[in-house]
């Protein structure tokens, strides 16, 4: 006979049945990964980014693998209306949005004399702004019903510095102070936030380096494990901090970075 007030099993806390979850740049890459890694614990996904129909052809491949429900959305997360339809919209159609990823996220490489200042608002919009909005807009939902997980990717860089990577090291280091201020006020609302923090991962965004192997190389060479992340291992700590395996966690970061961040 079990007690009333046992404890949940390890099963119960990563399962993510019954929760809705909203991952911004999840047509690809890690975003991609993340909502493969939440489905496959239950939850509803909704992959969102500006190219509506990948997110379309991603989402159906999800449903169909894991027999669940996985729909494509349309977000400019730079975009302070199209971000507000696109949680109403999730929220009309699913009741709810109980998991919002932040993955959307752009770079540009170049030293900081010939960054355009064009270049270095697009990044700091996308990273920083674009987090800022979907995580006012989760607040908006999540409120109300009393619970709620935030996730912001930040990286290895928004705790060190690499060279020619200005626009998106203060973008990164923005990101966790965003996360942090954010986790203490929605603190006793039953909502969290947390990032993860990623290392070189070879994702879209990095596969340009493998034209030149020394440029390479000398993202890799920095990491304690000297490889590139694969995009499975970033899974772990997302559905850790999706669930409620991490319902004692908020205001910190997870670094998934090969050890990079611990030299």
């Amino acid at each position: 006979m079990t007690s009333a007030h046992a404890e949940p099993t390890i099963a119960e806390l990563f399962s993510l049945r019954g929760r809705v979850a909203l991952v911004t740049g999840g047509a690809t890459g890690l975003g991609l990964s993340i909502a493969q890694a939440l489905a496959e614990a239950g939850a509803t996904t909704v992959l969102a980014s500006r190219n509506e129909d990948s997110c379309r052809e991603s989402a159906q491949a999800i449903a169909e693998r894991w027999d669940t429900v996985s729909v494509g959305a349309r977000i400019d997360v730079t975009d302070e209306q199209s971000v507000a339809a696109a949680f109403d919209r999730v929220v009309e159609r699913f009741g709810a949005v109980d998991v919002l990823v932040n993955c959307a996220g752009i770079n540009v490489r170049n030293a900081i004399e010939e960054v355009s200042l064009d270049d270095f608002d697009t990044v700091l919009d996308v990273n920083l702004r674009g987090s800022w909005l979907c995580c006012r807009a989760a607040a908006r939902v999540m409120r109300p019903a009393g619970r709620g997980s935030v996730i912001n990717l930040g990286s290895a860089l928004s705790q060190v510095g690499i060279p020619g990577r200005t626009p998106y090291c203060s973008a990164k280091a923005g990101v966790l102070g965003l996360t942090r201020a954010a986790a203490l006020e929605w603190a006793g609302t039953g909502l969290r936030c947390n990032a993860i923090c990623p290392g070189p991962f070879l994702t879209e965004m990095n596969q340009p380096l493998l034209a030149e192997p020394e440029r390479a190389q000398a993202v890799v060479g920095r990491t304690a494990l000297n490889r590139w992340g694969e995009l499975h291992e970033i899974r772990g700590a997302a559905l850790f901090l999706a669930s409620d395996a991490s319902s004692y966690v908020t205001g910190t970061e997870i670094y998934v970075d090969g050890g990079w961040t611990a030299q």
